[in-house]
């Protein structure tokens, strides 16, 4: 039987129990060697993107560029070659550590460069979103994002809103949202330290059967991480990595500047209870498709509040990013993190070659 999630508050959240599986197969799109790919973007046209990290001191792992349009399996410096030799002197104007590549509703291409290689202190000048015109592949503006505390922030994910001309971010160093109003190029953090932007307290991501810790015992955590926002731009969903609740706000009290804090939380709403995910994705109807890393698994909750298994796949590693393709299918990258050198005592637990996947959507 399909389990149900219900909107609730914290007192009363309930416990999902096993949903029954769709049984849809996992599809290899492309293997990418030893690159490791963190996002990935499809436009309207089909056409593939992915963003790779820049990790200083992982001597297991190959880096060329921050981003790049998969052709033919090949992996193609975007928007051009300039601006991906890395050089943290140009950061203003290079790529020094790509997160995200989105495509929006307008079939405009967004990237963002949070600009902090190895997850360390941020390159100041780097930090950066770009809105790359898909029809001619030129940069049509930068937002710089000069009134956070840049020293500190950490910009992980991104979905736009082209109906109130803003974009959502995530901040997990923040542990907050970050609304920018893409007409002035302002930005403001919202929901900080919030109870649903930040890590459960005590809370250890275990996965391959182990826990995930560094070399000083100290484990791996992450606020505020995976967005998504749904098609008709009502319902903004967002979790923690760290803790096991999805939550949702209408987009509407994002955009309100006029809200304070209290206001503001207050129509927070928690949707259920969904295990641990990375990535997070919404479809045309209105389902929201989680992934599942303890389980190696892709979940999804649909309008209905029923909470279902799409599909389970040992390939699935810390899956990190999802895209819709025109195509109906789902596209992911397969990062695994948790078995890179760093959490694993300087060993790498990698299965190469890096791989993007799909898997076709189910009609409702």
């Amino acid at each position: 039987m399909l389990a149900h999630l219900f909107l609730c508050s914290a007192a009363t959240l309930p416990v999902i129990a096993q949903a029954q599986g769709l049984g849809i197969p996992l599809e290899e799109v492309a293997q990418l060697g030893r690159h490791q790919p963190i996002g990935v973007g499809v436009s309207h046209a089909g056409r593939i993107f992915l963003t790779f990290p820049k990790k200083k001191n992982d001597r297991d792992y190959e880096y060329n560029y921050g981003l790049v349009e998969l052709v033919k399996g090949q992996r193609i410096p975007y928007p051009n070659a300039l601006w991906n030799q890395w050089d943290s002197t140009q950061a203003a104007t290079r790529f020094v550590n790509v997160q995200a590549a989105v495509v929006d509703a307008d079939d405009n291409l967004w990237v963002l460069d949070p600009s902090n290689p190895d997850d360390q202190t941020p390159v100041i000048a780097g930090i950066k979103l770009l809105r790359i015109n898909l029809t001619t592949n030129k940069i049509e503006r930068i937002y710089r994002f000069e009134d956070l505390p840049r020293e500190r922030t950490a910009l992980n994910d991104v979905r736009i809103d082209t109906r109130r001309q803003l974009a959502y971010l995530s901040d997990p160093v923040l542990a907050a949202l970050v609304v920018l109003d893409l007409r002035t190029g302002k930005s403001r953090l919202v929901l900080q330290g919030a109870e649903s932007t930040a890590t459960e307290p005590g809370f250890v991501l275990r996965l391959d059967g182990k826990e995930v810790r560094d070399k000083t015992n100290k484990p791996f955590s992450s606020n505020v991480n995976g967005i998504a926002l749904t098609h008709d731009f009502k319902y903004f969903y967002y979790r923690a990595i760290n803790q096991t609740k999805l939550y949702r706000i209408e987009a509407e009290y994002l955009a309100n500047p006029a809200l304070s804090p209290v206001e503001l939380a207050s129509h927070v709403e928690v949707v259920g209870e969904t295990g641990v995910s990375h990535g997070m994705l919404t479809d045309a109807a209105g389902n929201v498709y989680l992934s599942d890393s303890p389980n190696y698994a892709i979940r999804r909750v649909t309008p209905a509040g029923r909470f279902e298994l799409v599909t389970t796949d040992p390939r699935l590693s810390w899956p990190d990013t999802f895209a819709l393709g025109p195509d109906g299918y789902l596209y992911l990258t397969a990062t695994q993190i948790n078995r890179a050198p760093k959490w694993n005592g300087g060993e790498s637990k990698v299965d190469y070659p890096f791989r993007l996947y799909r898997l076709k959507l189910p009609i409702n």
